[in-house]
């Protein structure tokens, strides 16, 4: 095993995983409410397509991580993980820049007018249901699942790998489930930009 990385110091980390989760889903709840009328000079969905790529390239991660860890390659297990959160750090930000600078795009909107006409419902199909399915998943899991990750990186990094190993048995899941799944509602969102 490798040493430490942090002092142990439960107190603050509870505080600052707690208050970080809670600016974070404040931050994201408020993106449904607003919107920035900025013209920044350049297509505001590619901040999504940049979301599906930081998704899809943490999605690897975690199984490299998952793999390395399995392997007894603990060095390498920490780096690849710590490169998982801090893409995932890069991620938030691209997230609530698409969402400030975008808005909300309904899927089967074909005018873009914001509104769902029973024609648009109808073109859309079982692929809007679908949509919605993994949607009603995603996002309650997404929010969830932070302190969680907080939490099990920091208790790797205190080096408390059996309490570490124990809660990444539930986090780990569900945060490749999150990063794959963000994937998939990029892919079927986007012709809808």
């Amino acid at each position: 095993m490798l040493p430490p990385v942090l002092a142990k110091n439960d107190k603050k980390a509870h505080w600052l995983i707690l208050v970080f989760s809670f600016i974070v889903f404040v931050a994201v709840s408020a993106l449904s409410r607003i919107k920035l009328d900025v013209d920044l000079g350049f297509n505001v969905h590619v901040f999504a397509q940049l979301n599906a790529v930081i998704n899809a390239i943490v999605s690897l991660l975690l199984l490299a991580g998952l793999a390395t860890a399995k392997q007894g390659k603990y060095e390498l297990h920490m780096k690849i993980m710590i490169t998982a959160l801090i893409l995932s750090v890069i991620f938030l930000v691209s997230y609530i820049c698409h969402h400030l600078f975008a808005g909300e795009t309904r899927f089967g909107d074909l005018n873009h007018d914001g509104q769902m006409s029973p024609e648009e419902i109808a073109l859309a199909g079982p692929k809007r249901t679908l949509y919605f399915i993994i949607l009603s998943t995603h996002i309650p899991l997404a929010g969830l699942v932070l302190p969680f990750i907080l939490y099990t990186a920091y208790r790797a990094l205190i080096g408390e790998y059996s309490q570490h190993k124990k809660l990444a048995r539930y986090t780990w899941p569900v945060w490749l489930y999150v990063s794959v799944t963000g994937v998939l509602v990029y892919l079927m969102i986007s012709p809808y930009y």
